[in-house]
């Protein structure tokens, strides 16, 4: 799940550590010496705030912002969306597709001084099998039938059939260490707020709830030295306070509001002169899902006409600027896997009513609300507080489903507080919300009907045989081809049942001050090689004194 899927503290809280430099820097405009240098801070925006740090248990993307820096896969996608080694240096695959033997870096260690072992992969899968352990991404994981670890470096796993996106699943399951986790209750632990040992290129060094987390290089990252010396995660809600603290050169990074990108950043010479923008279609989409568990939402007709009534042109237009792409199935425009014949559906308001009247919905007082036996018709749409434009798209579909009958209330909930009590705990009528997707196709966690229970992705409780049967097929054949067949029939059915409309795909609209160097975009965006960026010593803000976390 993507809340994209960012009160100054600041210099109170960390003084101590860190404090600015002299005035007498060269601006980020003027030439210096381009040679990277260890020190400086960087200091980025998230609109929510971490809910947990163990990546198994993370659904949000707030948290695994900060756990993706704390704990590395196995395997990881490069810059071009190819699947590379990370903790692993090599890997093969057996010729009837049902064991993986992974070979481990030598000589890593965690951020304590102990060392990486295979003990700890064994460890990290047998917890995520584990019934106990209550994980969205369990069921890659549960189709491993066993293992063996044959030596400190290696790592064999099996399968009893095989299973296509078995690869790429080793790219998302963060390797725990077993000597901090060994015994502990993964599900009630403080480890999923004060880490103990940590392998990425960070290590987390204070975090302030709902105000800000800090992050210190790891001294023990294996992959060539970590330049910035901490990263700084500002919780923000409000976008607009975003834009204001990177116009008083108060963040280093942030993601723009499409307004932000195209008007206010063109009307601040300051911000041109010392950040630069990036634009790029990213995995990653935005909808209004139904309950399905609840009324009138167990009605295909309610929620067709719903689809018909909103106008996606007009929310795209509306809340990004058209910076983005209408979208009719779960995957990102362009891309191999979309069914291409699939169209969103037209805004047409007649037949919204119609569809509404077919199901039973009369206007019997006049007042302009459609209702049946005594009730009307009416549902609450639940959205992050501090996404602006997830809240203006409420509105705008507000608007157009009272022309047709309907009446929506908006209620904008503060992030870890939404998914806690509310996406956890399906206590909703509909959401807006965005999902980030991994280049491979698989998306058995959002769709299959076995994926409805505590924590896991299928939250909006969608059951179709047909689409569970498309989705165990296409986890079972390594043909390109017939994938894209089976795939393509699962988008068929999605898009005929409407659990959920799909509204647009936006452009990501990051920004990054110019002090930051190493930033090289690529297909997987700017983020993929940022434990390599690193500030010219000419060109750095920050004092950083080396206090252990």
């Amino acid at each position: 799940m993507a809340p994209r899927i960012f009160l100054c503290l600041f210099a109170l809280l960390f003084s101590a550590c860190s404090a600015p430099e002299s005035n007498n820097q060269p601006t980020t405009s003027q030439a210096v010496a381009d040679i990277p240098a260890t020190g400086d801070r960087l200091v980025d925006a998230s609109i929510g705030d971490a809910s947990n740090l163990i990546p198994m248990i993370a659904g949000d993307a707030s948290s695994h912002a900060i756990a993706g820096q704390l704990y590395l896969s196995l395997l990881k996608y490069d810059k071009d969306l190819n699947l590379t080694g990370q903790l692993a240096s090599k890997w093969e695959i057996s010729a009837d597709n049902k064991t993986i033997t992974f070979h481990l870096r030598p000589g890593l260690k965690w951020s304590d001084g102990q060392p990486f072992t295979s003990a700890d992969c064994g460890f990290t899968l047998k917890l995520i099998q584990d019934d106990h352990t209550q994980s969205a991404y369990k069921s890659d994981y549960a189709l491993v039938s066993g293992f063996e670890i044959p030596d400190k470096l290696t790592f064999v796993v099996h399968y009893n059939e095989p299973f296509s996106p078995a690869l790429a699943s080793w790219s998302s399951l963060a390797i725990l260490p077993e000597h901090v986790f060994a015994g502990v209750d993964i599900m009630h632990t403080d480890l999923s707020r004060h880490p103990k040992a940590t392998i990425g290129p960070y290590m987390l060094a204070d975090w302030q709830a709902q105000q800000s987390i800090l992050m210190r290089a790891n001294p023990n990252y294996f992959d060539g030295p970590v330049w910035i010396s901490e990263r700084l995660t500002r919780i923000i809600p409000d976008r607009a306070t975003q834009f204001l603290e990177l116009s008083a050169g108060r963040i280093d990074s942030v993601g723009l509001t499409p307004i932000q990108y195209k008007r206010l950043f063109e009307q601040r010479e300051s911000l041109k002169k010392n950040y630069n923008r990036y634009k790029y279609l990213d995995f990653v989409y935005t909808y209004l899902g139904f309950n399905l568990k609840r009324k009138p939402f167990d009605d295909i007709r309610v929620r067709e006409a719903i689809a018909y009534a909103i106008d996606r042109q007009e929310i795209l237009d509306g809340v990004q600027l058209g910076l983005g792409e209408t979208i009719a199935s779960p995957y990102k425009p362009g891309t191999y896997w979309v069914n291409k014949k699939l169209k969103p559906r037209p805004h047409d308001a007649n037949r919204a009513r119609q569809l509404l009247a077919q199901a039973g919905w009369q206007d019997s007082n006049g007042d302009g609300i459609l209702d049946k036996g005594g009730k009307p018709l009416t549902f609450t749409i639940l959205t992050n507080n501090g996404n602006k434009q997830r809240a203006d798209a409420a509105t705008i579909i507000q608007q157009r489903l009272k022309k047709v009958g309907i009446a929506v209330n908006i209620r904008l909930v503060e992030w870890s507080a939404f998914i806690e009590n509310f996406i956890n705990k399906r206590q909703f009528d509909a959401v807006i919300l965005g999902w980030s997707l991994s280049p491979d196709p698989d998306q058995y966690s959002i769709w299959h009907s076995s994926q409805t229970g505590p924590r896991q992705f299928n939250f909006l409780s969608y059951h179709n045989d047909k689409v569970d049967a498309d989705l165990d097929a296409a986890r079972r054949t390594f043909d390109r081809v017939k994938r894209k067949h089976y795939y393509d029939n699962m988008q068929a059915e999605i898009w005929h049942d409407l659990p959920m409309v799909f509204l647009f795909a936006p452009y990501s609209l990051p920004v990054m001050s110019k002090r930051i160097h190493g930033i090289k975009p690529a297909p997987a965006g700017i983020g993929y090689n940022s434990e390599h960026w690193y500030v010219p010593k000419a060109l750095q803000k920050y004092h950083v004194t080396s206090i252990a976390p």
